[in-house]
């Protein structure tokens, strides 16, 4: 059986070097000598996450239990597991859940030593997660497999893009890991309908352009479809005979919140199908409403859904055609309501796409080769975002009190990029572009979030996920990122994404002047 502690101990490795391989070693180790039952919640929790999702424990619980830290480590992986599962079985509210809720907590952690009493506490409050893990997770996983081969007496090399696939295509890390570290077939594990997704993602695209060349064959052929980007909510489908459901960008379901998105998938001319999308709120004279009023219409019956991609059509598999045979499915199956583009167009066609998108509304353009797979989960340049500015999505850190007309609201925010080793690292601050009601919303919102404060700041947990528009990044030794933004002003927040799906450091210093 594994401790808890043995656990704890490797995560301390990983936060406490900067070395990917060494990060990696730590976690294929441990991973390695898990047993079966052992694998999945122990992979969950090294990810940040839980198996159990949300327990109903929140950070006003957590701060009014007072353990006595126990002196040795003797809670198991099990032990934890199972002490996990009570507390998400706890459902309601009123003083009776309440209370057994937080005798079952204070009993966990009175058993926990105080580091691994630390660990628990931040697991249960949300701040191991880490989706910047994920890669040094899969990477770890591949090299434990391969360990634990080892004592069957026949080593099997277990490449990390296996790993990788299996991954994206369950949706699942524990799961995958599962299969992995116990001998499973990886292969195996393909799309399933009825099972998300994990959406391929974009890169931003530095102008038009630039990804035209980029992306585009050398004999001339531009090989690219040039998209409208809708301002929208993204969703994926999923239909079997008359059974629909609808998964969120995050895989959250909503499907009760889409009636209109089951109705007209319902009627499509397929008996099976998965379809990548999004949906918006939509004005009476057809243009696309702010994104936030699209994220509200969830369940309005207002939205009007669009698709860009076909990923399962009546039993054939499609993630890996190139789009250019996706498409042409897509357009077969969901007729209008395949997203306006226009296929292999010439430089001056791809800049009418282009305006046509502004002039309808859209926040501007997507540009995909044509050649390209579908890379479930991975931010890619196969598809890049084209846009009039800069965007960046990024993490809040902290944030400021205000002063003068703002004195009382939470202003200032301090903004984090994702850096390679999971952690954010701060690039800038910003006010600018924070409305009456946003200033409310961050005062209101943001202590939720708080793990500390002084006079001045509250620091944040790293979950908040904020668009920033920017005129350009320019190298700068006063942030620990080495660069700062420039004129950066909040468009909105992006409750639809995690702090996993934040652009990386390497993004932001790629668009350095």
């Amino acid at each position: 059986m594994t401790l808890l502690g043995q656990v704890v101990a490797a995560s301390g490795e990983v936060a406490a070097t900067r070395s990917r391989k060494a990060k990696t070693a730590a976690l294929a180790t441990l991973l390695a000598g898990l047993e079966p039952g052992e694998i999945r919640p122990a992979t969950a929790w090294l990810a940040g996450e839980m198996l159990q999702g949300r327990t109903g424990i929140g950070w006003q619980t957590l701060r009014s239990v007072t353990p006595t830290p126990a002196e040795a480590s003797t809670l198991t992986v099990g032990d934890v597991d199972a002490s996990l599962d009570r507390l998400a079985a706890m459902a309601g509210s009123g003083t009776g859940v309440g209370a057994r809720r937080a005798a079952e907590l204070g009993a966990l952690l009175d058993a926990a030593t105080e580091d691994e009493g630390r660990f628990l506490v931040r697991l249960l409050g949300g701040e191991l997660r880490q989706g910047a893990l994920e890669g040094i997770m899969i990477e770890a996983v591949a090299a434990a497999a391969t360990l634990a081969s080892e004592a069957t007496g026949s080593r099997v090399e277990v490449p990390a893009d296996a790993v990788r696939r299996a991954f994206m295509l369950s949706g699942r890390l524990p799961t995958t890991a599962e299969v992995a570290l116990t001998g499973g077939d990886l292969g195996a594990i393909g799309l399933e309908v009825m099972r998300p997704v994990r959406p391929m993602l974009a890169s931003p695209g530095d102008s038009l352009e630039a990804a035209l060349a980029e992306l585009g064959p050398p004999d001339g052929d531009p090989g690219v479809v040039v998209e409208h980007k809708l301002d929208g909510a993204r969703i994926q489908v999923h239909r079997r005979g008359d059974e629909v459901r609808v998964w969120s960008r995050t895989l959250k379901e909503i499907t009760d919140a889409v009636p209109e998105i089951l109705a007209l998938t319902r009627s499509l001319p397929v008996e099976t199908v998965v379809l990548d999308g999004e949906t918006l709120a939509v004005a009476e004279d057809g243009r696309p409403r702010p994104f936030q009023e699209s994220m509200q219409g969830l369940g309005s019956g207002a939205m009007q859904p669009w698709f860009f991609d076909c990923l399962h059509r009546d039993g054939v598999d499609l993630v890996d055609e190139p789009l250019s045979v996706r498409r042409e499915v897509l357009a077969e199956v969901v007729g209008e309501r395949l997203i306006p583009g226009v296929v292999r167009p010439t430089a001056e066609e791809a800049e009418t796409a282009v305006a046509d998108a502004l002039a309808a509304g859209q926040e501007g353009s997507m540009v995909k080769a044509l050649d390209s797979t579908y890379s479930a989960g991975r931010r890619g340049r196969a598809w890049q975002k084209v846009k009039p500015s800069h965007t960046l999505d990024l993490v809040v850190l902290a944030c400021e009190w205000g002063s003068g007309r703002r004195r009382g609201w939470l202003s200032n925010i301090h903004l984090g990029a994702r850096g390679e080793d999971g952690d954010f690292v701060m690039i800038g601050k910003t006010f600018k572009g924070m409305t009456d009601a946003t200033l409310t919303w961050q005062t209101e919102t943001f202590p939720r979030y708080e793990t500390h404060r002084d006079p001045y700041t509250v620091y944040l947990r790293p979950e908040i996920v904020v668009e920033i528009e920017l005129d350009g990044v320019q190298t700068s030794t006063r942030y620990p990122g080495g660069v700062a933004l420039r004129f950066a002003r909040v468009v909105r927040y992006r409750d639809d994404k995690t702090a996993a799906e934040a652009d990386t450091i390497d993004t932001v210093r790629a668009l350095r002047l």
